[in-house]
């Protein structure tokens, strides 16, 4: 039986887990207890798409039986709590204790679609005159690669058609990578400049990103101030220095105790 802590605060996004005690009995005078814990530093991956069950226009899980909803051209849409689509129950956020590396992002090229970083109440892509714009286009980071500025209904898909339809790779890279500090909002939001022509057009955007967790999300910090890149390996590194650092002072104390011991010991 899963019995979920009481006093955990619930995490901010649905992929984060929350601790849990396993126990399992063996006889009846022994109990074996198993505790799952959280990792401290994990990738992360978040599709969004228009479809959502007949009757409702967002769900918290996707089905087969999903169908498009329609789009409004120049609305933004937030990925996580848009109201439309696939959606999570809170706005997504980092605790004290998490740091959040955003290490790339794309959308659909179909309706001209663009998708933009919000941290709190400020967007990161801005215009060169610092006015706002609707983000980085799918044309430019196309989800997904390889896909098509048009969308061929299946009654009209001929040879002709999908040889004519253009493959798109991507021209841009989220570099360098956007940072979410600790107690921070964030939102990834998508923006059709067309609406949806048809009721079997489908849209999706995409964001991935790594999520840093208690002891890691501190070295993050300090990485931050120290103006190194924060990554997977820049933090090992990180905890590396650090154990080699202890090493060495162990190493220093011991040398100089048995000095000590030696000098006092011949005098």
């Amino acid at each position: 039986m899963n019995k979920r802590v009481s006093d955990k605060e619930p995490k901010p996004l649905s992929s984060q887990k929350d601790q849990y005690n396993i126990e399992q009995p063996l006889l009846h005078y022994q109990k074996k207890k198993w505790r799952m814990k959280n990792m401290s530093m994990r990738s992360q991956v978040y599709e969004w798409a228009n479809l959502a069950p007949v009757g409702v226009t967002s769900t918290l899980r996707r089905t087969t039986a999903d169908v498009p909803k329609a789009l409004v051209a120049n609305r933004e849409y937030d990925l996580f709590i848009g109201g439309v689509g696939n959606n999570i129950t809170k706005p997504a956020e980092t605790t004290a204790t998490q740091f959040i590396v955003i290490e790339d992002i794309a959308c659909s090229a179909t309706l001209s679609g663009a998708v933009q970083i919000r941290i709190n109440t400020t967007d990161y892509f801005q215009n060169p005159d610092v006015t706002d714009m609707v983000g980085i286009p799918g044309l430019a980071s196309p989800y997904p690669r390889g896909s098509s500025t048009t969308v061929f209904a299946a009654a009209v898909t001929t040879a002709a058609t999908q040889i004519t339809a253009e493959n798109l790779l991507k021209s841009f890279d989220l570099y360098p990578d956007v940072y979410v500090l600790p107690g921070q909002t964030f939102q990834i939001l998508y923006t059709p400049l067309a609406a949806t022509a048809a009721s079997t057009q489908v849209v999706s955007a995409f964001v991935k990103y790594t999520l840093y967790d208690g002891p890691d999300a501190l070295i993050a910090n300090k990485l931050l101030e120290l103006g190194v890149t924060i990554n997977p390996n820049n933090v090992d590194w990180y905890k590396r220095s650090l154990i080699e650092q202890q090493q060495r002072g162990a190493a220093a104390a011991a040398a100089a105790a048995a000095a000590a011991a030696t000098n006092g010991g011949s005098a």
